[in-house]
């Protein structure tokens, strides 16, 4: 169990700091009222995902410390959809529903397309 943890911790903080990193930067360079920087660590989270988990399945055996490593721990800390909920809900909440539905439809069909995207590449690899 402590093993898991240790996993768990190591990839979680390395998730967090790159998640960190990506999202200030997006939001440094964009110095926008719309939250680049979430969209750009879910779009990125979810293609990654897709890649990591399409060779984890098809193309090498990943043992599953590997994979609590990098899809629990690195990935569940790296995506933030629960900031993307609390954006989107404030920006409805002070009547941006141009910024709010723009954020809610462009993450969620960038995502899934950039999940599908990275799974082929992960299959192509």
């Amino acid at each position: 169990m402590w093993q898991k943890i240790l996993i768990l911790l190591v990839g979680g903080g390395a998730g967090t700091l790159a998640r960190y990193g990506l999202s200030d930067l997006a939001n440094r360079i964009t110095q926008g009222q719309f939250p680049w920087g979430t969209f750009a660590v879910n779009a990125l989270g979810c293609f990654l995902f897709g890649v990591i988990a399409a060779l984890a399945e098809e193309r090498f055996v990943v043992s599953p410390q590997v994979r609590l490593l990098l899809l629990t721990g690195f990935m569940g800390a790296f995506t933030t959809f629960s900031t993307y909920a609390f954006e989107t809900g404030k920006m409805l909440h002070d009547s941006q529903w141009l910024y709010g539905s723009a954020n809610v439809i462009g993450q969620n069909v960038a995502g899934l397309a950039l999940l599908l995207l990275g799974m082929k590449l992960g299959q192509w690899i």
